[in-house]
């Protein structure tokens, strides 16, 4: 982990040094690097408990996908923004990649943190460079209010969050993740870890997001150039879902007894709000948007029911919907680029002008909706038998919310994929193979876990 670390400061370093015609070559290059760097570092610890790399930073079953994830989209968020970003001036594009780099390298000691304040501050230190991307790059002039949705509605979760700590370390004088269970259960009345696990989890609600929670989503991802919206869907929602997953442990009795069915009920009627929320979008991004709350509702509630086929679906869907909701973010891009147009009424008939690209939208949509044999099916199929084994009540309310899931990753496809092409769109460039590469990128670990699904599930059920 070490190593991941200090190559990821370098690649920052190095993104000033490196001449101007050789920046983006550079970056995608050593990026690309350190990806494949976290394969061969984490390989081992996909089948065993905690690997202690030092007394602060380890990885386990639960980070080291994430880690990985995190380490893959970063070349890719770079490629995406490159056709955009030519035309600025050469600071301009600098700052950019070192945010991509610097937001990568907190991913990296978030998953990986052993303390609890390491975890926190490297939590919070993806703020600053996500706000940065979405108002300095962001295409519309809605952006600063997108950024202060964003800022505000973090910054209220992260102070309950912070106290929780405190508390915690008071009672335990303890903030290992390995040691502190123990000592707080014990020391700590049914009354206090009912208010401090109530505490602990809003910035968590608020990270993934789930419905209630996520009115800054939508907008931040709207008005997010395309990195920022790759980063933020793939990998910065999957913070919530590790910290619900590590501080669940911690407040395992109280959780279990008085909180665990109203949230699962309120994060499933969520998904199904969600859900019925995307089939009336009309903007494209913003129904992404909407369908990554969702899923992270689904995903929430799988946590809070404290079983191992719902904790590993959980964690199944995570990094599966990590790589499709940032594919699709990425051919929404292109589709932006050259219409100037995110609205699902005017970008239709793209068959018959970018026919190439149709195969991925549909092997993205397909595989968004749970199509088998996709990762999202296994992830799905856990997460909802789960569900219906801790109540059979919730079969309505979740069967109707993968139903709509399906009917609104269908209209994606078919809103943008048939009919007649407008006039205003007939002239646009063909797709470059740029575009093709990225949606290779995302779909190749894919096809992976479906190809070899024993250590991304099976081991994970270890």
């Amino acid at each position: 982990m070490i190593t991941l670390i200090l190559f990821t400061v370098g690649i920052a370093t190095t993104t000033f040094l490196v001449p101007g015609n050789k920046l983006w070559a550079s970056a995608i290059f050593q990026t690309a690097f350190l990806s494949l760097l976290s394969l061969i570092v984490l390989n081992n610890h996909w089948t065993s408990s905690w690997h202690n790399l030092s007394t602060i930073l380890a990885s386990d079953t639960i980070s080291a996908p994430l880690i990985i994830l995190s380490c893959w989209l970063a070349p890719i968020a770079l490629i995406a923004s490159k056709g955009h970003l030519n035309t600025a001036s050469d600071l301009n594009q600098r700052v950019f990649i070192t945010m991509v780099i610097i937001i990568t390298g907190a991913l990296i000691v978030t998953f990986s943190s052993l303390e609890l304040l390491l975890f926190y501050i490297a939590f919070e230190t993806t703020l600053i460079p996500t706000l940065i991307l979405i108002t300095r790059w962001g295409a519309q002039m809605e952006r600063f209010q997108a950024g202060l949705y964003f800022i505000f509605y973090t910054l209220f979760g992260s102070l309950p969050l912070l106290i929780s700590l405190i508390a915690l370390y008071t009672s335990s004088s303890s903030l290992s993740i390995p040691n502190v269970e123990l000592l707080w259960i014990t020391e700590s009345s049914v009354e206090s870890l009912t208010i401090w696990w109530s505490l602990s989890i809003i910035a968590f609600l608020i990270k993934m997001p789930v419905y209630g929670f996520h009115l800054w989503l939508p907008k931040a991802h709207v008005e997010a150039p395309v990195a920022g919206s790759m980063i933020l869907a793939a990998i910065l929602l999957k913070l919530g879902g590790y910290g619900l997953i590590r501080l669940i442990s911690l407040f395992s009795t109280i959780s279990m007894n008085a909180l665990s069915l109203a949230l699962i009920v309120f994060c499933s009627w969520g998904a199904l709000v969600t859900s019925i929320i995307c089939v009336r979008q009309t903007d494209l991004k913003a129904l992404i948007a909407y369908s990554s709350v969702g899923h992270m509702s689904i995903v929430a509630a799988a946590i809070f029911s404290e079983t191992n086929w719902g904790m590993n679906g959980a964690l199944m869907l995570m990094v599966a919907h990590g790589l499709v909701s940032s594919a699709l973010f990425s051919l929404a891009n292109t589709v932006y680029e050259r219409s100037g147009t995110r609205t699902l009424a005017i970008t239709r008939g793209l068959k018959l002008l970018l026919p190439l690209s149709t195969f991925w939208w549909l092997l993205m949509c397909a595989a968004n909706l749970g199509l088998p044999p996709s990762p999202n099916l296994i992830g799905e199929i856990l997460i909802l038998s789960s569900l219906i084994s801790w109540s059979i009540w919730l079969f309505p309310i979740v069967g109707f919310a993968t139903v709509f899931g399906a009917v609104y990753s269908l209209m994606i496809f078919q809103l943008s994929q048939q009919g007649t092409p407008s006039t205003g769109i007939m002239n646009i460039p063909p797709s470059f193979s740029r575009e093709h590469l990225l949606a290779a990128l995302h779909i190749l670990p894919l096809i992976l876990i479906i190809i070899n699904p024993l250590s991304a599930l099976i081991s994970w059920l270890k």
